[in-house]
């Protein structure tokens, strides 16, 4: 068991991810996955020093690179992007297969110039809701939730309003 949550975060590695989730799904590592970050030796200092669990910030294509050594590794991991498009480019284009996790939770998404407000901090536009569809289709449920407790419910309740039947 090597991978345990699956998180979309545009925050990706801060105190609620480490604390609060972890709870719920066992982590001793997490791999954060943004290309910018991860060419960022500021940004990958301070994501890695967010968290006293053995961190990672890695480019998409360095993870898929080394997606076979976290599945075979005896870590948990959590494996969070920023962005919906980059956790698609790993479950869907890349065939990432996580285990047995098979939810994706999305988690802060800031509202931008385009996007559709979904709830409270969870705004997606429309080439990100392709990519939760391309997720969904993939075998995945895809839920929002800033925190366990007060998810807003699933993509399924949410893909209307971005044109998926």
């Amino acid at each position: 068991m090597a991978v345990t949550f699956l998180r979309i975060d545009d925050r990706m590695i801060h105190g609620q991810t480490v604390t609060r989730w972890a709870l719920e799904y066992p982590c001793d590592g997490l791999i954060a996955v943004n290309d910018a970050a991860a060419a960022s030796p500021v940004l990958k200092a301070a994501y890695k020093s967010a968290s006293d669990k053995k961190t990672f910030v890695w480019g998409v294509d360095e993870f898929i690179a080394k997606s076979k050594k976290v599945i075979e590794s005896d870590t948990r991991y959590f494996v969070i992007t920023k962005n919906p498009v980059d956790m698609k480019k790993i479950l869907v284009d890349a065939g990432f297969v996580p285990g047995d996790v098979k939810t994706v939770i999305v988690g802060p998404c800031n509202d931008r110039p385009g996007a559709v407000k979904l709830g409270n901090n969870q705004s997606i536009t429309q080439e990100e809701a392709q990519a939760l569809e391309d997720i969904k289709n993939k075998g995945y449920e895809v839920e929002f939730a800033l925190l366990k407790e007060t998810s807003i419910g699933n993509w399924n309740k949410f893909r209307g309003q971005f044109g998926f039947n």
